[in-house]
């Protein structure tokens, strides 16, 4: 998943992601000739180029393109790099998310794809690291040093096939992003279990403050409290279930995913959103919380820098696991690798490109990476800071309880805006949770 800003994504298609994928100009998985047809059908339409070629760093010499959220780390590590090749040269572009993607799919079609280029984890995506590899147009980075490090439960992300095709830098983290003076009004602390959860919204509530701010008009912000609940309603109980469902032994009906949107609607039900989420925009959810209209929100951690922009006294903010379920010590998080770079396979022979790719992976590059985007390196030593912020979530994904955001082993790009749909739906309530469910088994099993 990733924001409609590129983070993550969380972001995805669309979204942070963070995280790792973006609704957003996501097309169904390609093969090789699927996605060069893709490509192609889609050249004479884009008048996207310049946007990606306007923000440059040199002329002529490597290029690389990013999304706007890779720009800060990018530049950074970029100048640090060329401290000591001062004589090469490179030129870099950012762009959103969906600008992109449309034009670098077009330029791997068209066989002048810059040789590194932003790459989404996992599968599901016409842009995911899967897709890619599996088309073919990635160069293998198993022979780095930094690829040994990758933990096993997030290899989905970084391997295809058992080679290494994406670099990222760790990841950004799903929970409560909340506003402390708001809280301490109040008198209430992070809950730690479901249970205190409610009885701190209800504190909330009482006191007129909106308790959970939901911008549900913004398309990506809609995943982000199933994906908060389903790794102790699904993943805790059956780590295996992405196997499951793609082998056709499940359906998201009959899982834990009922149970978290049956939470998703309890916390509707007793009024604890703002009025019409459907209405409300990430950036007035934003807004909401940073000025204490709303005591919080659940985000990803890569949106933190935005909220602490938008707050008058940035240390008011803080985050927390959002807490799906009633056992502190058996909680479940999501995880999601960030959006990272692969090489492009025409670059394979070019060494600046597999160097360049080489040098982020050394620790103090990963620390600064993860740092600049509020993600938790995926390997860390004694010299790694961890944003203040993220220590409570240190313990889970050390612990082995955090799970890779859902979207990233979904089989196509279908199912994540089935499930921004059905969640819309059922805020609006033109639908049920069988029902919402159901359009996500319809959008999984179409080109699975």
């Amino acid at each position: 998943m990733t924001t409609g800003q590129g983070h993550g994504r969380t972001t995805g298609r669309s979204g942070p992601a963070g995280g790792g994928h973006s609704a957003q100009g996501a097309g169904p998985a390609h093969s090789r000739r699927g996605f060069l047809r893709v490509g192609g059908a889609i050249a004479s339409a884009t008048a996207l180029a310049p946007v990606l070629s306007g923000c440059a760093g040199g002329s002529g010499g490597l290029r690389i393109v990013g999304v706007t959220d890779q720009q800060q780390p990018v530049e950074e590590l970029l100048a640090l790099y060329r401290e000591s090749r001062p004589h090469e040269s490179f030129t870099t572009s950012f762009a959103p998310t969906e600008q992109m993607q449309t034009v670098v799919r077009t330029q791997l079609a068209g066989g002048n794809a810059p040789a590194v280029h932003a790459v989404y984890p996992g599968s599901g995506s016409a842009m995911s690291m899967v897709e890619l590899a599996k088309a073919g147009l990635l160069t293998d980075l198993s022979a780095q040093p930094w690829t040994e490090g990758i933990p096993a439960a997030f290899g989905t992300a970084y391997r295809y096939e058992g080679h290494t095709y994406l670099y990222s830098a760790g990841s950004c983290l799903i929970g409560a992003i909340y506003n402390k003076k708001v809280f301490a009004g109040a008198g209430v602390e992070p809950p730690s279990t479901w249970q205190e959860l409610l009885a701190v919204c209800s504190k909330l509530r009482a006191r007129g403050v909106v308790p959970i701010a939901l911008g549900a008009q913004t398309p990506w912000v809609t995943q982000l409290i199933s994906y908060a609940l389903v790794p102790n309603a699904v993943y805790a109980h059956n780590a295996r279930f992405d196997d499951d469902m793609a082998a056709g032994r499940t359906t998201f009906r009959d899982s834990g995913w009922a149970d978290a949107l049956g939470r998703y609607q309890e916390l509707q039900r007793k009024g604890f959103f703002n009025d019409n989420p459907n209405g409300t925009t990430f950036e007035q959810q934003t807004a909401m919380v940073a000025t204490g209209r709303a005591a919080m929100a659940v985000q990803v951690s890569a949106v933190l820098g935005v909220f602490r922009e938008a707050a008058e006294n940035p240390g008011d903010l803080a985050m927390f696991p959002f807490p799906g379920a009633d056992d502190p010590a058996r909680l479940w998080i999501p995880a999601g690798i960030v959006v990272g770079l692969g090489v492009s396979v025409r670059a394979k022979e070019d060494p600046r490109a597999a160097d360049f790719i080489a040098f982020l992976g050394k620790q103090e590059n990963i620390d600064r990476w993860a740092s600049a985007v509020f993600a938790i390196p995926f390997r860390r030593d004694a010299s790694t800071a961890v944003d203040p912020v993220l220590e409570p979530f240190l313990p889970i994904v050390d612990g082995g309880r955090a799970v890779p955001f859902m979207d990233q082993r979904w089989p196509n790009a279908e199912v994540q805006p089935a499930h921004c749909s059905a969640v819309q739906d059922l805020l609006a309530g033109v639908t049920d949770v069988r029902g919402a469910l159901g359009q996500m088994d319809d959008a999984y099993r179409r080109t699975s």
